[in-house]
Order: C-alpha cells, then sequence, then structure tokens
C-alpha cells in the first residue's frame, strides 16, 4: 500500500476488495487501493447510497454538505465497478460499499462525466494486462496541495493520480509492470466564498505521466512501482507528460 510522505493524521479503512487511507485534516483520501479480478468480474447494476463512514467522526469526512447546490459531483476513487467480483453477493457488497464518502472526492462535473478516458483507463489496462490472468492493482487518490482553493471547509484538489500495476512474464517468473496518470481539472473550478461555478467551456487533461513525478507531486511514497513504470525512460524528461486524447495513446 503507497504511504502519504510527512507527518499526516491518517485512519485506514478497509472495505471488501479495497481499502483507503484517509487524511483527517484534508477530509479527504490520500490513497485508496482496489484489487481487480477481471476473470471474476461482475457487471451488476448500479446499486447503493452515499453514506458516512460510521468508523470515522462525520467531522474527519468530506460528507454531503460539500456537495449540495453547486456543479460538484461525488467522484469515486475506487470505481463502483472495480471491486465487483466473485460470488454474486460480495460482488454486490463489495460495489455498493464504495458508495462511501471517504472514497469520495469532489469534481467538476463535467471531469467526473467523461468516460471516455480517466473513468476507462483501468478497463483498458485490464484488457492489456490479460496475459496476467486479468488480474490488477489500481491506486488513485487527489493530489492534496496545500495550495488548493478553499470552499465550504474543504480545500478541493486541483489534479488527481492513479496508478495500475500488474504482472507480465510467465507464473513461475512473472515480472511486476506498472503505470502512472494524472489528470487536471484546474481549468473547471472557480471557487469564491459564495459559490462553485463549473466554467462551461474549460477542459481537463488527462496525461500518462512518469510514476516518479506522481511520487514528487503527491507526497506519496510509491516504492517499487516506480522501477516498474512501463513509460520509456526518456518521456521521464521535465516537460515531457504524454497527454492523452483517447486510450490508443497509452503506452503499456
Amino acid at each position: 500500500m503507497p504511504r502519504p510522505l510527512g507527518d499526516r493524521e491518517l485512519r485506514e479503512l478497509a472495505y471488501l476488495h479495497f481499502s483507503v487511507l484517509l487524511d483527517a485534516r484534508r477530509r479527504l483520501a490520500a490513497v485508496t487501493a482496489v484489487n481487480i479480478d477481471g476473470a471474476s468480474l461482475l457487471d451488476l447494476e448500479r446499486t447503493g447510497d452515499w453514506e458516512l463512514d460510521p468508523r470515522v467522526p462525520a467531522t474527519d469526512q468530506a460528507g454531503p454538505g460539500l456537495y449540495s447546490d453547486n456543479d460538484l459531483d461525488r467522484g469515486h476513487l475506487v470505481r463502483r465497478r472495480d471491486p465487483g467480483w466473485g460470488t454474486i453477493p460480495e460482488a454486490r457488497a463489495a460495489t455498493e460499499a464504495t458508495f462511501v464518502y471517504p472514497n469520495a472526492a469532489p469534481q467538476a462535473s463535467v471531469f467526473n462525466q467523461s468516460k471516455e478516458l480517466w473513468l476507462g483507463l483501468e478497463d483498458h489496462v485490464l484488457h492489456f494486462a490479460g496475459s496476467s490472468a486479468l488480474r490488477l492493482s489500481v491506486f488513485t487518490a487527489p493530489v492534496l496541495d496545500p495550495d488548493d482553493p478553499s470552499y465550504r471547509g474543504v480545500l478541493i484538489p486541483r489534479r488527481f493520480w492513479k496508478v495500475a500495476a500488474w504482472t507480465e512474464g510467465s507464473a513461475e517468473e512473472p515480472v511486476l509492470a506498472a503505470a502512472g496518470f494524472v489528470l487536471d481539472q484546474a481549468e473547471l473550478i472557480e471557487l469564491d466564498e459564495a459559490a462553485i461555478a463549473v466554467a462551461r467551456l474549460g477542459s481537463f487533461r488527462t496525461f500518462q505521466v512518469p510514476i516518479s513525478d506522481i511520487e514528487a507531486i503527491a507526497a506519496v511514497d510509491l516504492g517499487e512501482l516506480v522501477a516498474a513504470d512501463v513509460m520509456p525512460v526518456a518521456a521521464a524528461r521535465p516537460g515531457r507528460w504524454s497527454e492523452l486524447e483517447s486510450v490508443t495513446d497509452i503506452r503499456l
């Protein structure tokens, strides 16, 4: 499990097939992690309602008050579908567990509704990783920058990161591989003390980036995932982030 750097007050929350490290000061997840077994993944209808996690004080969670009467969506960090594998009861319990506020982050509505890139990255990597029995571990979180704009007592993240990890090679000699991504919604949000507005003509941008850069901007220790990065070394130079227009631009 990746761990945030520095002295943060973290609450580790385990759910079925996924986990959340909640930053109590920011009231948002510092890291989420999900294991995906694509071979037994089920396509279940959407069920579940957003709820506070009773194991955590409500004051440590960015709850429903943050999302009312504005253009902010409660964006899943661990996607609803990703932990939905195993038996039908297991899969349903796991997908419904994703509707918990520690697994939510404020996202501009037009950002969250795009499924072509950010919300489809796991599907693309799962398809690519078919030779490893369709098993992935995916880590996702907002970049908790201390300079993020404040709204209703919560600092609103402007960027999100994701790292997908899988194995290549034979069962006898598996090789760890990983890919890192950043999504920027800075152009979509405008905050003031009274309201939030989405810039309708703005755009979000999705990048494949060196995992070492994610460590630096998110202040999270990603361990051996850095050395397992499949992004070419030449692309790791400053200014060489690879902007994605479609999943076909992803380098795995």
